[in-house]
């Protein structure tokens, strides 16, 4: 295999707007340390978009490492599946970052990382691909949670031609992905070549950003297999631009399609995978043994020191924190990057499915807003062509109607306009509030 630079792809389109954002990959060298399993682990039932699963356990039941221990008739959910050999301590309720309550499992773990019996899927067809998907109890590995086998359903069908591998990574700190392109480089290979298999992607597109020049140089060497006969399988260098990563920014640059609001990339012929939901999904065909465990980026000025580690499912916070050590004048922990994560409230709070960072800060909490000066920086750099400031005016008239008009659901709250925002007006936080007046008012009716 050869690494041929010519052949890497350059993006079709360029998104609009977005912003140029300092990476701090401090952890892009830091191969992933196994954390130690947790006294007990917390596993809400809810850790993907679509309906909560319902316990298939009860207390005093002994479960062991991929144990299901909840599931759903729903087909929009996924399956949970326990991340350590133990004890059901109790079945309890616990609140998520966004404020909902779900119900949750709480186990005790025996410290014996007792496997449960292996159930390796046989595949012979997409329609096993897409059963596989589900059982393993994956989901869209990059932050949004999605259940992949919903993601990979239409694609059975002939209508679905490009399969987009999401390896860009834009946000700052998080290097979870990238390690999964140095460490994990087999079960992305098998991954994607087992996908071109069994589908019918005639074009396979790897997208990456242009700072990951050892990452491009591995995908190459993946998209210049031998056996990639009709040479389907390429690489796309994407400009560092924030939020380049974003899934209908990503099916824009680099098929120049774009996704009617409301639709999916599947409405436009296309299928969006995490790089690290590729290496799980094969991971699980290959060994039999279901998602109970996630590799994240642990960063920021509060954390002593910064790494990427595997972690059980259902660990709490704080051990992580402990692991890496930490200020105790942390003022923010979030979910994720600084840009998209969310604020957790509560350190014994658990690390979910769709989790790639923990990030913890130590910030001036004095920052204090002024009014707008209408600049038109938030227009400008708003990626969907929305105008923050109107609606922030909206938000303080009062006035629902000109909110109506706004297009704020098509928001897809990545921060850029709070970021350049001369005024530090929590712009995203006034989106997130008109988006969920607008949806009270609309269940009002």
């Amino acid at each position: 295999m050869k690494y041929i630079a010519e052949e890497i792809l350059k993006p079709v389109k360029n998104i609009a707007g977005g912003i140029n954002l300092p990476h701090f990959k401090n952890t892009a060298d830091s191969v992933a340390t196994p954390l130690p399993d947790p006294k007990t682990v917390v596993m809400p039932l809810k850790q993907h978009i679509g309906a909560a699963l319902e316990p298939t356990v009860a207390v005093t039941d002994k479960v062991f490492v991929g144990t299901l221990i909840a599931d759903s008739e729903s087909p929009m959910s996924a399956p949970l599946h326990s991340s350590v050999s133990g004890t059901v301590k109790e079945i309890t309720e616990v609140k998520m970052p966004s404020g909902e309550k779900v119900k949750a499992i709480v186990i005790e773990s025996d410290g014996s990382a007792t496997q449960a019996e292996p159930n390796i899927p046989t595949i012979n067809s997409a329609e096993d691909i897409v059963k596989a998907a589900r059982n393993a109890g994956l989901v869209g590995l990059g932050g949004a949670g999605f259940p992949t086998h919903i993601k990979l359903a239409p694609a059975v069908n002939d209508n679905i031609d490009t399969l987009i591998i999401n390896a860009a990574e834009c946000e700052p700190y998080i290097t979870s992905d990238y390690r999964t392109c140095m460490d994990d480089y087999d079960d992305v290979f098998d991954g994607i070549y087992l996908l071109k298999k069994y589908f019918n992607f005639k074009n396979i597109i790897i997208a990456v950003e242009a700072d990951k020049p050892l990452a491009i140089r591995k995908l190459c060497d993946i998209a210049s297999d031998r056996q990639d006969t009709i040479n389907a399988v390429k690489v796309m260098k994407l400009k560092k631009t924030y939020p380049q990563g974003a899934e209908k920014f990503l099916v824009y640059t680099t098929t120049g399609k774009m996704i009617p609001p409301g639709k999916l990339p599947s409405d436009v012929g296309c299928v969006v995978m995490n790089i690290t939901s590729i290496a799980a999904l094969n991971r699980y065909i290959r060994t039999g043994m279901p998602l109970v465990s996630k590799r994240i980026t642990v960063d920021g000025n509060g954390i002593t020191n910064p790494q990427n580690l595997i972690v059980p499912i259902g660990t709490p916070i704080i051990n992580v924190l402990e692991f890496c050590g930490y200020n105790e004048n942390l003022t923010k922990i979030l979910y994720g990057g600084p840009m998209m994560g969310l604020a957790v409230s509560d350190i014994t709070s658990p690390v979910l499915k769709q989790n790639n960072a923990i990030l913890a800060l130590c910030e001036n909490q004095n920052v204090k807003s002024t009014p707008c000066i209408k600049c038109g920086r938030c227009l400008r750099h708003c990626p969907v062509n929305l105008t923050p400031a109107f609606v922030n005016a909206a938000l303080k008239r009062q006035d629902n109607e000109k909110l109506a008009v706004l297009n704020i659901n098509q928001c897809i709250e990545c921060g850029s306009c709070a970021y350049v925002c001369p005024a530090s007006i929590p712009l995203t936080q006034v989106m997130r509030t008109a988006k969920s007046i607008l949806r009270r008012n609309s269940n009002v009716k």
